[in-house]
């Protein structure tokens, strides 16, 4: 049975969704002390945490933050604002998916499943080493090494990342990653992927390597990888 954090604020909706998810047979903890949410978290060790943005003393994108600072572990955000630039914040901490209340709940479950089945099944696979561009990628670590330095990757970067390099040197379609990443396109904005590729970037920049994700206008993505790399 899979644990899910739910930090919500509003009790009616907390256990309104706790009781529909519990249908799933799904796991669901809520929060006691909302200014002790990163120890809750650490003493629940949920396998995914659906957090609201709107919360009491901090918002989420706090609590985001430092949850992000101790693990990896799937975030879904909930908001009831209508700005755009809350699903850019999100992203840009490294949630892996964001949804405007009010929603449809199937869309909700659908969601949760596409995720839990895309990060526990892909961690279950053997240990995966691929070489990129002289770097080394540890699919199962989350993590790029390129001589003394190394970066952590998110699970939706890391699965950019990887379908990327499968198809290195071709261009792979906007609609292959997002339907790869979250199953059903028509519940996810087209500016999430670009945030997700644009954040995965940004930390290949670190290893100099940001320059090898191109981005083909109107197309796709592609991973570059000049002939002096090749194994």
């Amino acid at each position: 049975m899979f644990k899910l954090l739910l930090i919500e604020d509003d009790a009616s909706l907390f256990h309104e969704i706790k009781d529909r998810l519990e249908q799933w047979s799904y796991d669901v903890y809520g929060i006691a002390d909302f200014n002790q949410v990163l120890q809750e978290f650490t003493a629940i060790k949920p396998d995914l945490v659906i957090v609201d943005i709107q919360l009491p003393k901090f918002d989420g994108f706090h609590w985001c933050r430092l949850i992000r600072s101790h693990s990896n572990v799937p975030i879904i955000f909930l908001s009831s604002r209508d700005h755009p630039t809350d699903m850019v914040m999100s992203m840009q901490l490294g949630a892996d998916d964001f949804i405007q209340k009010p929603f449809y709940f199937d869309v909700l479950v659908a969601k949760i499943q596409a995720i839990l089945r895309r990060v526990y099944n892909y961690n279950t696979e053997p240990i995966e080493l691929k070489t990129w561009c002289g770097a080394t990628i540890d699919y199962e670590k989350n993590i790029v090494i390129n001589q003394d330095s190394s970066i952590e990757l998110t699970k939706n970067e890391i699965f950019i990342l990887k379908q990327l390099i499968e198809q290195k040197n071709k261009i792979v379609s906007r609609e292959e990653l997002i339907n790869s990443l979250w199953d059903d396109q028509r519940f996810v904005s087209d500016n999430t992927l670009t945030v997700n590729v644009n954040r995965l970037r940004k930390k290949l920049d670190e290893l100099g390597l940001g320059n090898y994700i191109v981005t083909k206008v109107g197309q796709g993505y592609m991973a570059e990888e000049e002939d002096s790399f090749h194994d």
